[in-house]
């Protein structure tokens, strides 16, 4: 016999799932407008700015950033890629002392802000440093009697930059090397062929697509930076947009360049997707093994866990080892400060407070897509996920006069009640730093809802559908806790880059509020890095945890070592429970 309730309960449902429709494009167009207003703001800002000062930007100011940005970037696609793939194939094709250590040892060095580990090479490596002291001591030698490579200069930022965003490019050749079916290399070693050449006639083309991501990712890190280029003196295009806001007070010149920086950005996200051209996703023809490693002994083994060694080395463990000694030496002196305590509060909450907002639209911007099927849903989303490819000066100048105009717009309510005026108070309080943090790292959540909800069969929304369920309510007692993970590692993520965040903190921070990373920026600017050395070990031990969740993210194709089918059928064993090869490791 029918429930009398179900009809309603169906009506109901409908009624949900219409109202749903318009709610999505709602929802797609205000993330849309998150990062399309500042674009367009910065757009008419330059413009309608001084039409008297463009021509010197360009023929003083624009040739030399725009080439010392090209040369940088150049410099660090170079060091990155070496760094990167050599170091990812031989942790994943041969066995060695050590190799079990290394491959987690590797990524390590992305712990490190570009900023924090410029401000300790300068101070290790300059003249004045312990080590030309220490050669000097040595050899005998006085201050110019011999020649030391300059560590501020546009060589040495590429040796600093290229140390510590290595890990975008072994991470992604990794992860690319070790899911690559063991068939290929069993036939070409079959045929002959050394394992060099497997590398670079197999391995290295099938990975391309991968190695062009992590490259592009390192070089968008690279141009977000400020404290690393203006510190080591490489005059780029970030750092011009900052000099010319501050320095020179000029808002339109600011934006002039920015839109030219804007065109690099674009250039590098089309090498991006040239490098991925012509993928298809069975490249790696996946046959449940994976080649076996080739063990290494004796003087091979050893210079190949010398060749994995030193990146860990110079990226991570030396710049974490004068950390930890300088914040233990200030630590005895000068006890606790208690201003670090305030620094390391207004960090946490800033941080906090964005990765909320951020979480709350990544769910709102990519959830709709789960329910409606739209061209519009589609592109307001691919616009709303390009906020972590804007620098964020770029970002921070873009947001300026938005934030101003809904300032005066709150204003003119107020004196239209007969009330106060309040001032600025979006652009002119902490709510415009977590704005410009929610509008860069959105990306992240958008990102990781989408991955997360790719694993969701759809039969699961259809029986709750059935059963009379709104979307409401599908997404509080079956999307979200299924998606906690995913949730939990783009919190995360997102948590720590807002810790370490340095440009958009610099530009729209109120004049009383520092941060961790505001406050080590100071420090290195007074020339006193070493006093801000536990603000800036605090960051790094942040930073740690969640490399190591990209770490075990990437790890995870390693688990699927050779193994004994199940019933005659290729597989592998992960904890006891046995997978095809295309099942899905949960």
């Amino acid at each position: 016999m029918r429930n009398p309730d179900d009809g309603s309960a169906s009506r109901g449902a409908v009624a949900s799932f219409s109202a749903t429709r318009l709610t999505s494009i709602v929802v797609a167009l205000a993330a849309a407008a998150l990062v399309a207003a500042p674009l367009l703001s910065l757009m008419r800002m330059a413009l309608i700015g001084d039409a008297d000062l463009w021509p010197h930007l360009a023929a003083h100011v624009l040739p030399v950033a725009a080439a010392q940005t090209a040369m940088l970037l150049s410099g660090i696609a170079l060091v990155t890629v070496i760094v990167g793939i050599f170091p990812a194939w031989l942790v994943t094709t041969f066995q060695f002392p050590g190799r079990d250590s290394l491959q987690w040892l590797l990524p390590l060095p992305l712990a490190i802000p570009t900023y924090i580990a410029a401000y300790i090479y300068a101070d290790l490596l300059d003249s004045a440093g312990p080590v030309q002291g220490a050669l000097r001591a040595v050899l005998g030698l006085r201050t110019g009697d011999y020649w030391f490579p300059p560590i501020r200069s546009l060589g040495g930022a590429i040796f600093i930059f290229g140390a510590v965003l290595y890990p975008y490019v072994y991470l992604a050749a990794r992860a690319l090397f070790q899911t690559q079916a063991g068939a290929f290399s069993d036939a070409a070693r079959v045929l002959g062929a050394r394992p060099w050449r497997v590398f670079y006639d197999i391995s290295l083309p099938l990975a391309r697509p991968a190695i062009a991501v992590g490259v592009a990712l390192a070089l968008l890190e690279a141009l977000n930076d400020i404290g690393a280029s203006e510190y080591l003196g490489v005059q780029t295009l970030t750092l011009s947009i900052f000099t010319t806001w501050l320095n020179r007070g000029s808002l339109p010149g600011a934006a002039q360049i920015s839109l030219a920086m804007l065109l690099l950005v674009a250039a590098l996200i089309a090498l991006e997707r040239y490098g991925r051209r012509r993928q298809t996703g069975r490249s790696a023809l996946h046959d449940g093994r994976l080649a076996r490693r080739i063990e290494l002994h004796g003087r091979t083994g050893w210079l190949a866990m010398a060749v994995c060694l030193a990146p860990a080395l110079l990226g991570f463990f030396v710049p974490a080892g004068f950390l930890l000694r300088e914040a233990m030496s200030r630590a005895v002196s000068g006890g606790f400060d208690l201003e670090l305590l305030r620094h390391t509060l207004n960090t946490i909450s800033l941080a906090a407070v964005a990765t909320l907002a951020v979480l709350a639209i990544g769910i709102a911007a990519a959830l709709p897509l789960r329910f409606v099927r739209m061209p519009v849903l589609l592109g307001c989303l691919a616009v709303a996920s390009m906020g972590y490819a804007i620098p964020g000066t770029v970002l921070a100048l873009g947001l300026l006069s938005p934030m101003v105009a809904i300032d005066e717009a709150i204003n003119a309510m107020m004196r239209s009640f007969g009330g106060a005026q309040v001032g600025l108070l979006l652009a002119g309080s902490s709510a415009a730093l977590v704005v410009a943090y929610t509008v860069r790292f959105a990306s992240m959540s958008i990102g990781f809802v989408q991955a997360g909800l790719a694993t969701l069969p759809h039969d699961l929304d259809h029986a709750a559908r059935l059963a009379g369920a709104g979307p409401l309510r599908i997404l509080r007692d079956l999307h979200l806790p299924l998606l906690r993970p995913a949730l939990a590692a783009a919190a995360l993520l997102v948590f720590v880059d807002c810790l370490k965040e340095l440009p958009m903190t610099l530009l729209m921070r109120p004049l009383n509020l520092e941060t961790l990373s505001t406050s080590i920026y100071q420090h290195a600017t007074r020339g006193s890095f070493e006093e801000g050395a536990l603000a800036a070990l605090l960051i790094v031990a942040a930073g740690i945890f969640p490399v190591v969740l990209l770490i075990r993210l990437a790890d995870a194709a390693e688990t699927r070592r050779p193994s004994k089918g199940h019933r005659g059928r290729p597989g592998w064993r992960r904890r006891g429970r046995w997978y095809s090869p295309t099942a899905p490791l949960s």
